[in-house]
C-alpha cells in the first residue's frame, strides 16, 4: 500500500512539472453552477446552472501565473413572498458573458490557489412569476427583464484548480456579484434593487 502511494504521488508531481514546462496554454472548458442572489430580501433559492468557454494561461514562474477567461454562464436565483395573503414566487433567469482574470500561485505543481476579479456582461434577462390567492388558482407568466438588469456585474472569484494529468484540469471557484444585478428600486417594503449575484461551480478543461 505504501508503494502504491509513493507512486501516485510521483505521478502527479510528474505530470505538474511537465504542465508547468508550458510558458502558455489555451483552451476550452464547460462546466455546471449553482447560482443564487445574495443580499437583504426576502427568502430566496438558487439554480443549477451551466457555463461553457475559452481560458488562457501564461506562467511568469512555475509558482505563478495569470489566466483570463471568455465563459458564457447562464445565472439567475429564485425567491417567493407573501403580500396580502397571495404567495408569490419569482424565478430570474440571466445569462452573462463572463470574463475572469484569475492570479494564480501554485501550491505543488499539480494545484493551484486562485484569486481575481470578473466581469460579466448580462445579454438576457426574463423572470417568471407564479402567484397564488387563497382560494384562487396559480397564475403564471414570464416577461422580459432586460431593461430592469444591468448590464455589466462585476465580481471576484475564489477557488483552486486541480492538473489531473498534462492537459486535462478541474476547478472549484465561488464568484461573489460586487455590483447590484438589478435597476429597479423598492417593492413592498423590500430592498429588491440589492441583489447581487453569486455562483459557485464546478468546471472541467482541456489545455493546448
Amino acid at each position: 500500500m505504501k508503494k502504491i502511494t509513493i507512486a501516485l504521488v510521483c505521478m502527479l508531481l510528474t505530470a505538474g512539472a511537465a504542465m508547468a514546462q508550458k510558458k502558455f496554454t489555451f483552451g476550452p472548458k464547460v462546466g455546471v453552477d449553482y447560482t443564487h442572489f445574495w443580499g437583504q430580501y426576502v427568502k430566496h433559492d438558487g439554480l443549477f446552472n451551466y457555463q461553457a468557454g475559452l481560458f488562457m494561461e501564461y506562467r511568469f514562474t512555475d509558482k505563478i501565473s495569470i489566466a483570463p477567461e471568455a465563459v458564457f454562464a447562464a445565472q439567475g436565483g429564485k425567491f417567493e413572498m407573501t403580500f396580502e395573503g397571495d404567495v408569490k414566487k419569482y424565478t430570474y433567469n440571466l445569462n452573462y458573458i463572463n470574463i475572469p482574470v484569475l492570479f494564480k500561485y501554485y501550491i505543488i505543481p499539480a494545484l493551484s490557489f486562485d484569486l481575481g476579479p470578473q466581469l460579466g456582461i448580462n445579454v438576457y434577462s426574463k423572470v417568471t412569476s407564479k402567484i397564488k390567492g387563497s382560494g384562487s388558482a396559480e397564475s403564471k407568466n414570464t416577461t422580459d427583464n432586460k431593461d430592469n438588469t444591468k448590464t455589466i456585474d462585476v465580481g471576484v472569484g475564489l477557488g483552486f484548480t486541480y492538473n489531473i494529468t498534462e492537459d486535462v484540469f478541474v476547478q472549484g471557484r465561488y464568484t461573489l456579484g460586487l455590483t447590484k444585478a438589478f435597476n429597479y428600486g423598492d417593492a413592498y417594503g423590500l430592498d429588491y434593487k440589492n441583489r447581487k449575484n453569486g455562483n459557485a461551480q464546478i468546471a472541467i478543461g482541456y489545455r493546448f
